[in-house]
């Protein structure tokens, strides 16, 4: 993790919690206590909420439009459409109801593996004047690694939730978190973020009695 991370402002910060839903939590494997990444993820939800900054929830869910339109050469998510897998109205492809947005948030659907490629995300956090992205998703090597790539060239700063994202391959998330996203983005982890928060307050003045 970064010694002294820069600041972080709310009112220009978004978290992105991404493809926190049923049927892509259930596919970790090598996640042991699935609950307490829940746990962690919603803390930081709710220290955001407290503060003053926005809520980005992401998800991925096709149509079949969707599925018709994804050519053979991409492999990866051809094969999605012709197994018709992750259907967008799919209870498993829903935002986990312990992450589950509410009034004011921001909530995009995508169907490739980054949040801001297939998604109007850029716009909506532009106007709202968010310069700042916080990152939580599964998987490490899909979600996140695309968002992060991609935000970088749109000219966001990045933090990351160390222990707000997870992979089912635990080399691959450490080569990741350890060795690619230093260059990009700042490594924090969800008790950091809070202090983060709590140090954008004003402090206290003569009229609070201090």
């Amino acid at each position: 993790m970064t010694a002294t991370p820069p600041p972080l402002h709310p009112r220009t910060t978004a978290l992105l919690v991404m493809d926190y839903q049923p049927g892509i939590l259930a596919s970790l494997p090598g996640q042991p206590e699935p609950q307490e990444l829940l746990s962690r993820v919603a803390g930081a939800v709710a220290d955001m909420r407290k503060y003053g900054g926005t809520i980005a929830h992401v998800r991925v869910g096709f149509t079949e439009a969707d599925w018709a339109a994804i050519p053979p050469a991409n492999t990866t998510f051809s094969f999605i459409g012709r197994q018709r897998l992750m259907h967008h109205a799919d209870p498993a492809t829903d935002f986990h109801g312990q992450l589950a947005p509410e009034p004011g948030d921001i909530t995009v659907r995508k169907t490739r593996f980054g949040a801001l490629s297939t998604t109007d995300l850029d716009r909506q956090l532009r106007e709202r004047g968010i310069t700042t992205l916080v990152l939580a998703g599964i998987s490490t090597s899909g979600v996140v690694l695309s968002t992060v790539t991609d935000a970088a060239d749109r000219d966001y700063r990045l933090y990351i939730l160390s222990d707000g994202v997870a992979d089912s391959d635990p080399h691959v998330h450490q080569t990741l978190m350890t060795g690619v996203f230093p260059r990009l983005a700042n490594i924090i982890d969800t008790a950091e973020l809070r202090s983060l928060l709590q140090q954008d307050q004003p402090g206290p003045t003569a009229d609070d009695g201090a």
